[in-house]
């Protein structure tokens, strides 16, 4: 957020700045979504407080999209939405752990999971998920934490993941929803970029990821979604929790107070993001998305970087820097110069990985290809110098 911030400020200053930052899509919430919005201010409705845990016909919409996409039987009774991915975290993690609690995370990854967890109390174990693993974990890995530090509490993955895009297969998710049974852990699954991928087969059943919640032994996980990558609703602010039973009073009451309800405008609004039109609005900008993430793969050798994480899904690129770095300390310093010199604003690996992100660097090719095209000349003219 530093690093936007200074973007602004050289933008105002007249600055021509290629930011390739933001997880953030362009083009914004489907036209349905739009037009569903003004409607419901133009009718003049209260907008009042609604269900600690979403309006009825939200959640049951939603139940609905998981019948579409992975032929789930979900029951509206377990989805919980909220004022963002963000929100259903928060909740997620005050419903199921308590003070003291390992839980696991992988390394690289997210820092708000991180964040929250400590804020909580719990003891936040990161394992590393280098590249010999796909920068994701496995049950070794797990079996090595455990030994170490004893009995765990939660294992939290992403597929696709933030910072590096890779994702998680059938066969992992089972292993890891296998090893989460058999040790009596909680498994969180952040699932906010399925549909946001680059199968070569785009028709087989797993092309959209996999979802937690359809392999055996995940009665007890957590699967956590949005509105905000794959339909670019970022700041309408609304995302979702699918809850086993046991944690479904719990959340509800925390969310009552917390927040008292995810905000009505959107919720109203996101009905729309489940039509036909909708659908395939999004598929059209994941497509796009696609050939961006083709061209961008294509000059990435001309930069010397590596090792590559390989970008499954998602709207990242992460990369070491290797030689690259030059005389720079870390990633930061790096990065500080390429945004001065160059104008090009990228995020160092140290927000994503506190142990050997101060050699990666994570690249957003949200912003399109001419945009993306530009930054590659810009850094390769930086890299030259």
């Amino acid at each position: 957020m530093s690093i936007l911030d200074r973007v602004a400020r050289l933008r105002a200053e007249g600055r021509d700045v290629i930011s390739l930052c933001a997880g953030e899509p362009a083009g914004g919430a489907p036209r349905e979504v739009r037009e569903l919005a003004a409607a419901t201010h133009a009718s003049g409705a209260a907008l009042g407080y609604t269900s600690a845990v979403g309006l009825w016909s939200v959640r049951e919409a939603i139940a609905g999209h998981y019948a579409r996409w992975y032929g789930l039987e979900v029951a509206p009774e377990q989805v919980a939405v909220a004022t963002g991915s963000s929100g259903a975290f928060m909740l997620t993690f005050l419903a199921a752990f308590d003070v003291g609690d390992v839980v696991v995370l992988a390394r690289p990854g997210y820092p708000a999971y991180r964040n929250i967890l400590r804020t909580l109390g719990c003891r936040v174990v990161e394992v590393d998920c280098g590249a010999d693993t796909g920068f994701q974990p496995t049950p070794e890995v797990l079996d090595a934490a455990l030994a170490e530090h004893g009995r765990i509490a939660g294992l939290v993955v992403a597929s696709p993941a933030n910072p590096t895009g890779t994702m998680i297969d059938r066969e992992r998710m089972t292993a890891l929803a296998a090893w989460c049974a058999e040790h009596d852990v909680r498994l969180v699954s952040d699932e906010i970029y399925h549909g946001i991928t680059y199968p070569t087969d785009p028709a087989a059943p797993d092309a959209r990821g996999v979802c937690a919640w359809d392999v055996p032994g995940a009665e007890s996980a957590v699967v956590v979604s949005s509105f905000s990558k794959y339909w670019g609703m970022t700041g309408w602010r609304l995302g979702w929790a699918l809850l086993p039973a046991d944690l479904v009073a719990s959340v509800d009451a925390l969310a009552g107070n917390i927040a008292l309800c995810p905000p009505a405008p959107a919720q109203l609004a996101a009905l729309g993001a489940f039509s036909e039109a909708s659908y395939a609005e999004a598929d059209g900008r994941v497509a796009g998305l696609a050939r961006t993430r083709s061209l961008l793969l294509e000059d990435v050798p001309s930069l010397g970087w590596g090792p590559l994480a390989p970008a499954d899904g998602a709207f990242y690129l992460y990369a070491g820097l290797g030689e690259r770095l030059g005389g720079y300390a870390s990633s930061v310093e790096w990065c500080a110069a390429l945004l001065e010199e160059e104008g090009v604003a990228l995020v160092p690996g140290v927000d994503f990985d506190g142990a050997h992100g101060q050699g990666y660097v994570r690249l957003s090719f949200a912003a399109g290809a001419d945009a993306v095209a530009e930054a590659v000349t810009r850094i390769r003219r930086f890299q030259e110098r």
